[in-house]
């Protein structure tokens, strides 16, 4: 009888165990799971992020403005008037030239330029840069047409593209107001910001001194 009663004892207790083993396999299927779900949608989120920033970087590095030249008009002593000419670069998407901030500072204060609304096709003028009225004034740059094959670059709407070339107008006389212009011996600096790209890079020194009506600065 005693026998018998252990045996079935036995049996239960083992009954319990195997029990006790699925609930404890059970869970930890269940932990896996949510954590294999968890590293899922970690991944996705950040394979989207790569995926974003790896077309934001390479928006950055190959687009934006480039600035060609630079050309001072000089009166009397004085740089009068910038000419900074820009074109897009390789690979660069449409700029707006509506939207473009220009940063200028002659290290002692700093100017921030925005579009002022004018556009001159050099076609319309006798060939003389610096013969052009609108170029802009304290706050505000003009837009001077060179090329533009494709007739994008509008007063309303001046947007260039690969291949267009513009002359951002600067009237230096009226932007630096202490001086009236641009003296010799003057570090120059700024950058010209677009929506989307890298920016166009503005940096000269001014000669000793100003020996011809227009002065190539950079």
């Amino acid at each position: 009888m005693m026998g018998n009663i252990w045996k079935i004892l036995k049996e239960k207790d083992v009954g319990d165990i195997g029990i006790g083993a699925m609930i404890v396999f059970i869970a930890m299927v269940l932990v896996a799971g949510i954590a294999a779900s968890v590293l899922i949608q970690t991944s996705t989120k950040l394979e989207m992020q790569v995926i974003k920033t790896g077309r934001e970087t390479l928006t950055e590095a190959a687009s934006g403005l480039k600035i060609e030249v630079i050309e001072g008009c000089n009166e009397s002593g004085l740089i009068t008037k910038l000419a900074v000419e820009a074109t897009a670069r390789a690979g660069a998407s449409d700029i707006d030239l509506s939207q473009v901030v220009i940063e200028i500072t002659n290290s002692t204060d700093k100017y921030l330029l925005r579009y002022g609304g004018a556009v001159t096709d050099m076609d319309t003028v006798n060939g003389d840069l610096f013969t052009v009225t609108n170029f802009g004034d304290a706050t505000t740059f003009d837009i001077i047409v060179l090329q533009d094959a494709d007739g994008t670059v509008q007063a309303s709407t001046p947007i260039i593209n690969f291949g267009d070339h513009v002359v951002l107008a600067i009237d230096a006389s009226a932007v630096f107001t202490d001086t009236g212009g641009i003296p010799t011996r003057t570090n120059v600096f700024g950058t010209v910001i677009v929506e989307e790209g890298a920016p166009g890079i503005i940096g000269f020194t001014t000669p000793a001194s100003y020996t011809t009506a227009v002065m190539d600065l950079q």
